[in-house]
């Protein structure tokens, strides 16, 4: 009997069903998303800069270095803000450690129609079209209307809109 998550081809390597997505991983899309990043050390971030805590983008807010004691390593606090969620998440390392930080696509693109939770965009460069959920700031959802220019992010296979370009 098969299982609902995995199976085996006869002759090709384990597949993987990703219920969110509605798609096959093989071990190279699963690679992928782990490559939509970039690690960096700890002690060479600053404030402005997005990392990743917890598998969730953010946005550095406090960066705080404290000196080494007579044993041991200099230690960093850092307080981010969530991109996707604004939720405020801190975390605590060596300055010699390696921390994740996301490669942010910025692009510019067409609104095309709205549907009840998301908007459809076509790409201004490539003219691929696509949904992006709608943003939950309250200033950019009133600006948005069909044909308006938008810029809108790309990372960890999610796309936001952060701005209406040349709105009144």
């Amino acid at each position: 009997m098969r299982t609902q998550n995995t199976f085996k081809p006869q002759k090709h390597k384990t597949f993987k069903w990703d219920p969110k997505t509605f798609k096959l991983l093989t071990k190279y899309s699963l690679h992928s998303v782990r490559m939509m990043s970039r690690p960096t050390d700890v002690g060479s971030l600053k404030i402005g800069q997005n990392i990743l805590i917890q598998n969730e983008p953010c946005k550095i807010v406090e960066y705080e270095h404290s000196k080494p004691g007579k044993h041991g390593s200099a230690k960093a606090r850092i307080v981010a803000i969530g991109i996707l969620d604004g939720t405020k998440r801190s975390i605590v390392s060596p300055v010699d450690a390696k921390i994740d930080v996301p490669m942010i696509e910025k692009r510019s693109g067409q609104i095309i129609s709205f549907a009840e939770n998301s908007v459809q965009l076509m790409d201004l460069e490539t003219f691929e079209i696509f949904f992006a959920s709608k943003p939950s700031d309250e200033s950019i959802k009133v600006k948005l209307v069909e044909g308006a220019e938008v810029e809108y992010w790309r990372f960890l296979d999610k796309i936001i809109i952060v701005r209406v370009k040349g709105s009144t």
